[in-house]
């Protein structure tokens, strides 16, 4: 062989050698920015978006979907407490186990990679259009237990196969489930510090970071934003009569019932001492009694057992004011404060009144 084609040869495999380093530094840098971004995340619902779309674009995949163990339904209620409907996050589910939804999950460590089936897979990719012709499924890990699976779809049936290495999938679950726990427990740490540690519903911080979020939504939508705040009538008389202990019963007691009638998209918190308040987007001041007085009626209706020889018949008196915000208001504190104080002269009216009814702001 002539020298002139030997180096011929060699700059082509040299070429080839070159392209193929270039594209597989592409793809480490786009893989370590996605990691970093993965790490950095703060809020629970970017990094579950991140995840999926974010997956979907760094790694040209017809879908990714993310199924997440919640068997006490932990992480669905961090969402609803930061306004976001977990329903509506898409491409994630959350699950009570995964067991049963694939055959792969039976026996789930690793990584598994092949051809996709509709009896099999089906589930896994509820929300695809598109005919899926292999899939990767990866485990989320975390101390040796299973805390989800990512899960990845492609047309090109040569994408995933068993013969396929996975190593580098594994190390992506391994990332995704550091970050998955990492931010449930941020999340779990705000919320702990914005949670009445008595009944579990919010506390007044939370209320007030809330408010202003929830003014500024009727604000661009024009929609009404109606308050109701609750006051458990002579309640000092339980804490003088029965204690301090029988008296924190009663409140959880009594916020469990109120709870049953709020809604997923209201916005509730304990507001100090024996007053509740709820917050209701666009609901109509007529909408508003009713649920007023389904409250009520759920306190008063019944006595509260408080243990085996204490049962007290106890009443709520509320007041409720509502407002749509005008498009030009610019102090959205001074407007929510202005709310408050609304349903305060509201629920005055009510004690006035009498007590155990439900009275409108004038």
């Amino acid at each position: 062989m002539q020298p002139e084609h030997e180096l011929s040869i060699l700059k082509r495999r040299l070429a080839v050698l070159t392209k193929a380093a270039v594209k597989n530094e592409t793809i480490l840098r786009r893989t370590r920015e996605r990691e970093m971004s993965l790490l950095e995340v703060e809020s629970l619902d970017a990094l579950l978006r991140l995840l999926v779309s974010g997956l979907v674009e760094s790694y040209g995949l017809e879908a990714v979907t993310l199924f997440i163990c919640d068997p006490l339904h932990e992480i669905r209620h961090l969402l609803l407490h930061d306004g976001i409907s977990p329903d509506r996050l898409t491409g994630v589910q959350f699950v009570d186990e995964l067991v049963g939804i694939a055959p792969q999950f039976e026996h789930y460590i690793r990584p598994w990679l092949g051809p996709f089936t509709v009896s099999d897979h089906a589930r896994l990719f509820p929300q695809t259009e598109v005919a899926l012709a292999s899939v990767a499924l990866i485990p989320l890990m975390r101390h040796k237990a299973l805390i989800g699976s990512l899960n990845f779809g492609s047309l090109d049936r040569t994408r995933f196969t068993p013969y396929h290495a996975a190593d580098f999938l594994d190390h992506i679950g391994t990332i995704a489930s550091f970050s998955l726990e990492n931010t449930i427990n941020r999340a779990k740490l705000i919320h702990s510090g914005l949670t009445d540690v008595l009944t579990g519903w919010h506390n007044r911080r939370y209320l007030q970071d809330r408010l202003c979020g929830e003014l500024a939504r009727a604000q661009r939508n024009q929609q009404p934003l109606t308050c109701l705040l609750l006051d458990i009538d002579h309640f000092k008389r339980v804490n003088d009569a029965h204690g301090h202990l029988v008296g924190d019963a009663v409140l959880r007691k009594i916020a469990q019932r109120v709870e049953v009638q709020v809604r997923a998209s209201d916005v509730a918190a304990r507001f100090g001492g024996e007053e509740f308040t709820v917050l209701l987007p666009n609901t109509k001041t007529s909408e508003a009694l009713d649920m007023a007085e389904r409250i009520r009626q759920s306190v008063a209706r019944t006595p509260i057992r408080v243990g085996d020889a204490c049962s007290l018949y106890m009443t709520l008196s509320i007041g409720i004011a509502s407002l749509i915000p005008d498009r030009e208001e610019a102090d959205l504190n001074s407007l929510g404060e202005g709310l408050l104080t609304q349903a305060d002269v509201a629920l005055y009216r009510a004690k006035s009144a009498g007590r155990n009814c439900v009275q409108l702001s004038v």
